[in-house]
């Protein structure tokens, strides 16, 4: 089941008067799993049904290992595709569900036979072939699903959203078990979802899509460390933010004092390894900062530590949700959730440290919806 490579060159997609994909590329390598990430209504539903056949290309072009694709029907473009809600013929047996592809294809009976024998193992489910798929648990359904669509032999792989309807403690070890599945058959495997841990831990590469855009494409330490936009920022979990004034120069990122931070020289990213700001855009003037909130601490009032910026605000809220204290704590007209192991009063003065690693910078004046060059 060699891996093949898919283009998608300048796709729109039209749903009636209305664009949904404006104008996507995108190149998957063979036997490259991607994961195609974003909220509801921002395109990736839509791109992969584009890429199966099932919905019509506006403009553009699809092509399966250089071969033009577009206007190809779904069954002549030999991609199989695992649902979320498995699709399962509930009549059936979970062998006959996972031969029923071939049967149609009128493949002869010993060769399903043998087919199906080698998807059940290959799947972990020797000794389930005759029980019906109503009597299997949603782990083993969305497996027999999984099966059905290997078990023809596709070219590319295609997944929507196929663990949402799992609870969480089978999502984690069936996400693994596809992950390993797809690197060991060496298949191209295009993986729609909205949760974002489920994209990094099973893809080579991140597709993040909106308002039918691909606003970044990269491997998962790509788009977690160097988000391109405060889009990409904010979801993929740098949602705080705070306007500042910064200048650029010599390598470093210089922050003047204000009534909401302490005054800081941190080490640029371009400039330094790993350990300083990430900077989209020129780096100068008005900036809005993005961090995540794991990334802070809390320190004390007069506390000064050095190499990161130091927010200054005051704690309005606390509960204690176990094992820490959580913290709402207002800088300006900011509110900031920070967790800490010890306990602070309500109406104490603190501060929030950030190092300099866990901060990324964007020109004031850009959109959540648009990109700065970096």
């Amino acid at each position: 089941m060699p891996g093949e490579s898919l283009t998608v060159d300048h796709v729109a997609v039209d749903y009636g008067t209305l664009r949904v994909l404006q104008d996507v590329s995108l190149d998957v390598a063979p036997g490259e799993f991607i994961a195609l990430l974003g909220a509801s209504g921002c395109g990736k539903t839509t791109l992969l049904r584009a890429i199966s056949g099932f919905v019509k290309v506006a403009s553009g072009r699809i092509l399966l290992s250089g071969q033009d694709i577009t206007s190809a029907p779904p069954d002549k473009r030999q991609m199989a595709m695992v649902f979320q809600s498995y699709a399962l013929w509930p009549h059936m047996t979970a062998a006959q569900n996972i031969g029923y592809g071939l049967k149609l294809r009128k493949v002869p009976r010993a060769e399903i036979s043998r087919r199906v024998d080698e998807m059940l193992a290959l799947l972990g489910l020797e000794g389930f072939g005759e029980r019906s798929v109503t009597k299997l648990s949603g782990g083993q359904r969305q497996r027999v699903a999984l099966g059905r669509a290997l078990a023809i032999g596709p070219r590319i792989l295609l997944l929507d959203e196929p663990l949402s309807n799992l609870d969480a403690r089978i999502r984690q070890s069936v996400r693994h078990e596809i992950k390993a599945l797809q690197a060991q058959l060496g298949i191209t495997a295009i993986h729609v979802t909205h949760d974002r841990e489920e994209a990094m831990v099973m893809a080579d590469r991140i597709a993040i899509l909106d308002a039918g855009n691909v606003a970044q494409l990269g491997s998962p330490e790509e788009v977690y460390n160097r988000p391109v936009s405060p889009f990409v920022a904010a979801f993929m979990g740098a949602d705080n933010e705070i306007r500042l004034r910064v200048e650029r120069r010599n390598g470093e990122i210089h922050i003047p004092a204000s009534d909401h931070n302490d005054a800081a020289v941190l080490l640029d990213g371009e400039s330094a390894n790993g350990d300083g700001v990430h900077v989209v855009g020129p780096g100068c003037g008005d900036v809005v900062a993005h961090f995540r909130g794991e990334a802070a601490t809390l320190i004390a009032a007069g506390e000064r530590p050095p190499g990161g910026l130091v927010l200054r605000g005051r704690v309005r809220q606390m509960s204690y949700p176990g094992g820490i204290y959580r913290y709402a704590v207002d800088v300006g007209d900011r509110r900031f959730m920070v967790d800490d192991p010890r306990r602070i009063e309500v109406g104490e003065s603190v501060g929030i440290s950030l190092p300099a690693a866990a901060l990324h910078l964007y020109p004031a004046e850009l959109g959540r919806h648009e990109v700065a060059e970096e």
